[in-house]
């Protein structure tokens, strides 16, 4: 899975919002925190759910348990909004 093309990252300071672009088929804007930033970081490349949480767990001093619960939280978010390529 990896970010749609049709999706712009920002990050500013400890937020970081996507926008759609016009070829997007959701209108608006998410924003998240710095772990929501770091994931969409992750999925400018090609990867999975699970290296995903693989790669944060070797960043992060947090329990494998809360970064599993965060990634698939903001990987369904992604997903809600056509903001995924699978």
């Amino acid at each position: 899975m990896k970010l749609n093309k049709n999706f712009l990252m920002h990050t500013t300071g400890n937020q970081t919002v996507i926008v759609p672009t016009g070829n997007a088929g959701f209108s608006g804007i998410v924003q998240g925190n710095e772990t929501f930033g770091v994931i969409l970081g992750l999925l400018k490349e090609d990867t999975t759910e699970q290296q995903i949480i693989d790669k944060m767990s070797e960043q992060y001093d947090v329990s494998r348990s809360e970064i599993e619960k965060d990634v698939v939280g903001v990987i369904g978010r992604l997903r809600k909004i056509g903001a995924i390529d699978e």
